[in-house]
């Protein structure tokens, strides 16, 4: 019997087994353990219920074993057990996959996930399968909130996995391809999307084979960049990892994405590097296409240790007699790559076509206001602005957007030594301003030009407008880029 995605969405919905009533019914609690691999919050707060909605939490959501005469009505548990997603036994029925709700404040995406049960819930540790498809996880979620939301013609999901992005995408791409070398992954993304009434066409293969002689206007990927040393294939976690040595896989994305891209197009990625002994942005920056912008951002920087560490747990070695071994075969491995440290981070390369590319590799360790994708949508144009010859940028009409002035200094005394201009939004990025860029960010408001303000200013602090210039106009460039200052056509 085959399974039908519209039936089975129907019956979810008639169970209410949707994002707001899951989270409601399972209250703070419950979600609270959950995050930490608990389930027990959850499971007592549902209590005794038997309830269609209780059925399909404790079955998928808490991955616990529930009589048949629960879920029998609900699912049509027939063509679920021949699709592989049920097993029955004894009287009671358990899932093999993991469906749940699924929902975006952001840009509206909804509808449920399909991934393979969550590891590791209430400290039942056991090594991961190979095909594993995981789930909605801090990286899908961090790369969904990067991610540009601005309507495009055509869209590359690289390596799909679950199919989270891919339903992201449909929302604000016209044509959305989806490709991954794991074919459990393209099944269970297929009933992602199928769930989620995406219209997604899935494809497998590696990296940029699938979609060869393809352009798109925006290519989004959380590829298996974890750098484990080389093994067998049934071994390998293909959701993580793969045969590539280092970081060659980001590398060779990077520097294949030109040929993939629409003009004005881009690339975006969540993932990680290896910090050799050489500066690690002119390492990368060797890897971007000569026509490209390139705006890398590490956001947090780990020593080997600590990456496997993570990486061992991850796969469920915590606790057996595999762990030790392993570590110590990832410690040669990266001993003999030279790897010092690890980076991890945002990447954002874009076929700009300018005559110089514009490059910024830059550490950013600090709070962010999620989601930044707008930051990303607006970078292009805030680069152009930032960089216009100096007289179009005298006659420009930027202004002050999303950002609080704080004054710093002694208490009682009569002037700040510092004023400090701080996003609200975005990068919350802060610009420390004497009394002359002070003075002229604060008058730019949109009316007035940068020439009008410079000279009101010059005027007021009895400056030559053209040494005041010649101090301020850096300031504003790096306001521009930084998006505290916009344009009206770089804030559309």
């Amino acid at each position: 019997m085959a399974l039908d995605p519209a039936a089975l969405r129907a019956d979810l919905i008639s169970a209410g087994f949707t994002i707001d009533s899951a989270l409601d019914r399972m209250g703070e609690q419950g979600q609270d353990g959950l995050l930490r691999n608990s389930t027990v919050p959850a499971d007592r707060v549902l209590g005794g219920a038997t309830d269609a909605l209780a059925a399909l939490i404790r079955l998928f959501i808490l991955q616990q074993a529930v009589p048949a005469e629960h879920v029998d009505g609900v699912l049509d548990v027939n063509a679920m057990r021949d699709a592989g997603y049920l097993a029955s036994d004894d009287g009671k029925v358990t899932a093999l996959i993991d469906i749940r709700p699924y929902g975006s404040a952001d840009d509206g995406a909804t509808g449920w996930i399909a991934a393979d049960p969550t590891p590791g819930l209430d400290t039942q540790m056991s090594p991961t399968r190979p095909d594993y498809v995981l789930g909605v996880s801090p990286a899908s979620t961090t790369l969904a909130q990067i991610t540009m939301r601005r309507t495009v013609g055509s869209a590359l999901d690289l390596g799909t996995g679950c199919g989270v992005q891919s339903l992201h995408l449909s929302r604000h791409a016209r044509h959305v391809v989806a490709t991954d070398v794991n074919r459990r992954a393209l099944d269970l993304a297929r009933l992602t999307c199928r769930l989620g009434e995406a219209d997604v066409d899935l494809r497998h293969g590696s990296l940029y084979e699938p979609v060869a002689g393809e352009r798109f206007d925006l290519i989004v990927s959380n590829p298996p960049f974890v750098m484990s040393p080389p093994g067998e294939a049934s071994a390998r976690l293909t959701y993580r990892e793969t045969n590539f040595v280092g970081d060659s896989l980001v590398e060779t994305l990077i520097r294949g994405s030109a040929d993939h891209l629409t003009p004005g197009g881009s690339l975006q990625l969540l993932t990680n590097w290896a910090v050799l002994d050489e500066p690690w942005a002119d390492r990368l920056a060797a890897w971007v296409p000569d026509d490209c912008d390139a705006w890398v951002v590490e956001r947090e920087r780990l020593d080997p240790y600590s990456y496997i560490e993570m990486w061992l747990t991850d796969a469920g070695l915590g606790g057996t007699p595999q762990w030790r071994p392993a570590y110590d075969a990832w410690l040669d491995y990266f001993e003999g790559l030279g790897i010092r440290s690890i980076g991890m981070g945002w990447v954002l390369i874009t076929r700009a076509g300018r005559p110089e590319p514009y490059r910024r590799f830059e550490s950013w360790p600090h709070a962010v206001a999620q989601p930044v994708g707008d930051v990303f949508a607006r970078h292009a144009g805030a680069v152009d602005a930032a960089t216009q010859p100096t007289a179009d940028l005298l006659a420009a009409r930027p202004r002050l957007v999303d950002v609080d002035q704080e004054t710093i200094g002694r208490p009682g005394a009569e002037d700040p030594e510092h004023i400090v201009f701080r996003q609200r939004t975005g990068l919350m990025r802060a610009i420390k301003a004497d009394t002359a860029v002070s003075a002229t960010l604060g008058a730019l408001d949109g009316e007035l030009t940068v020439g009008q303000v410079l000279a009101a200013v010059a005027q007021v602090l009895d400056i030559e407008p053209a040494e005041l210039a010649a101090g301020v106009l850096p300031e504003i460039r790096l306001a521009l880029e930084n998006q505290m200052l916009r344009l009206d056509d770089v804030a559309s």
